[in-house]
């Protein structure tokens, strides 16, 4: 594959800047997924760079899109645990039962 160009490389860098503020990670988010130690830019340029190499840019979009997917399935995982809730805390009959122990203590 060839090289990206210094323009390519800038808009590329832009573009995954925003797309993290839109899902809410940043780049020591991004880091983690792409298996590097350091969160600079640079550094994940260089991964980047790496799989354009191994396959353009077709190649840098099923990356991120795996990385995406892992995120969206954590949101929906995360979401549904918060949506479980146990029907008798709506009632808030801990309260009322620690009340009533208290009560019965004196």
């Amino acid at each position: 594959m060839s090289r990206l160009s210094q323009q390519e490389e800038k808009e590329l860098i832009n573009f995954i800047k925003i797309w993290l503020k839109s899902h809410g990670y940043n780049q020591k988010d991004l880091a983690n997924k792409l298996n590097i130690k350091s969160s600079r830019t640079s550094e994940i340029t260089k991964k980047i760079k790496e799989f354009y190499r191994k396959g353009g840019v077709f190649n840098i979009a099923k990356n991120l899109i795996k990385i995406e997917q892992t995120w969206l399935n954590n949101i929906h995982t995360n979401s549904k645990k918060e949506n479980e809730t146990h029907p008798y805390n709506q009632l808030d009959i801990d309260s009322l039962v620690n009340q009533i122990k208290k009560d019965s203590d004196k």
